[in-house]
């Protein structure tokens, strides 16, 4: 089904219909892309989860060919690193829950600046562990969808902190993500990342990340088996790679992400 394709720029005030229901109810799903070089970075991924969602949950699906013309047009404007995020709404629906006459999805597509990541990137970072823990869904775990105030929340409780960022589990004390980022971890000198049945968003660089180095298995990593840890970094389709330096205070190995890193180049 055909969609308009509503651009917009962080710094405006667009208008958003009063029934749209990812206003609403949070009924939509969106992604974050990197612009690099004018090109949307791993955007076969992104489609791939967008179209994973939209499937999952059951809405109309857009017209993917006019949204990837539209993402590539918009990114080609780019000589620096920009982003992009697109926010995909089942559409406009009557009042109440039920997505009944919802009519054509609606799709947003956001211009923004991208963020300044190379200390994190070159230097490592400062994590903690989250006090909120993710609560368990499996019929959405995985997917970014725009009902997010776990992360609000967490992003409030980072800012108590002088963490850079928080480890997050689940609430079978089984570590999960960050508060904006899927985390991979090094124990007994082989590498995890943990599974995402049950909670949690399944990032495009980690897809890509796993598909690059297939030795990384997921693993779960209960709260009791975190000390152990030797090693660990964090990634998102901004950030990248970012390895972590310290985590609750102990130092771990950078040396060990750099040398995953080389092997990714290889």
């Amino acid at each position: 089904m055909s969609a308009e394709i509503i651009v917009i720029n962080y710094a405006a005030q667009p208008q958003v219909a009063a029934g749209c229901r990812a206003l609403q109810y949070g009924d939509g799903v969106f992604t974050t892309i990197a612009v690099k070089n004018g090109l949307p970075q791993l955007w076969p991924l992104h489609l791939a989860r967008l179209q994973l969602a939209v499937n999952r949950l059951a809405m109309t699906a857009p017209d993917w060919q006019a949204i990837t013309q539209t993402v590539y047009q918009q990114a080609a404007a780019y000589v620096e690193p920009a982003v992009l995020k697109l926010l995909l709404s089942r559409g406009v629906g009557g009042r109440g829950y039920a997505p009944v006459n919802c009519g054509e999805p609606l799709v947003y597509l956001y211009h923004a600046a991208m963020p300044d990541y190379r200390q994190w990137q070159q230097q490592g970072l400062c994590v903690g562990v989250a006090q909120l823990q993710l609560a368990i869904q499996p019929a959405l775990a995985g997917l970014k969808h725009t009902n997010r105030l776990e992360q609000v929340l967490l992003k409030q409780e980072l800012a108590q902190t002088d963490f850079d960022d928080l480890l997050v589990f689940d609430q079978q004390q089984q570590l999960t993500e960050a508060t904006a980022a899927n985390l991979f971890y090094q124990l007994n000198g082989n590498w995890y990342t943990p599974p995402l049945h049950l909670a949690g968003v399944a990032g495009v660089m980690r897809q890509h990340i796993l598909a690059s180095l297939p030795q990384i298995q997921e693993r779960i990593l209960p709260l009791c088996e975190l000390a152990q840890v030797q090693a660990m970094f964090l990634t998102n389709a901004l950030l990248g790679i970012g390895p972590v330096r310290q985590l609750n205070g102990s130092a771990l190995s950078i040396s060990a992400v750099q040398q995953l890193q080389q092997e990714m180049l290889c």
